[in-house]
């Protein structure tokens, strides 16, 4: 994971040894999304998609000691089944924009022969919101996050 040279994205790139289609549902089923989508010792207590542009995405967080994290939710801007995803808090569904933007985020899911070449692209409108979502803990907890989408799509498999 590193900045871009644009200095406002964070990218994350990794092989998972998963088909893309696996890596999708977890993506796209709240069911699913809820089980990997907040490194633990937090967790997702709900989970909404509405899977198509201009269709809700949204997700609340808990914290282990009570802390709650429930944005607004955003938007899917592009929906390329087991390829493509992407998805914004810049706009909300129905894509009515939102008053403070963080960020954008391009989900691909290329099929190698190891199983899935996964890419995160997150943008952001500036230098600042790119530092403080690195300062957040953007690569240790987007990693373990996918750690866990890997756990549950193995899951899936059996």
């Amino acid at each position: 994971m590193a900045a871009t040279e644009t200095d406002r994205d964070l990218v994350q790139t990794r092989i998972l040894p998963l088909p893309p289609r696996l890596v999708w549902r977890c993506w796209t089923e709240p069911a699913l999304l809820m089980r990997w989508f907040t490194p633990h010792p937090w967790k997702t207590t709900h989970a909404e998609v509405d899977l198509r542009p201009g269709g809700i995405f949204h997700t609340v967080m808990q914290g282990p000691e009570g802390q709650v994290m429930n944005e607004p939710p955003g938007c899917w801007l592009e929906v390329v089944p087991h390829s493509r995803l992407v998805w914004t808090d810049t706009l909300l569904p129905g894509f009515r924009p939102r008053p403070n933007p963080f960020m954008t985020a391009v989900l691909t899911f290329e099929e190698v022969a190891e199983g899935t070449r996964y890419t995160a692209r997150v943008l952001h409108k500036d230098g600042a919101d790119r530092d403080r979502h690195a300062a957040m803990g953007f690569e240790q907890g987007w990693d373990a996050a996918l750690d866990q989408l890997v756990g549950v799509a193995r899951g899936l498999e059996a």
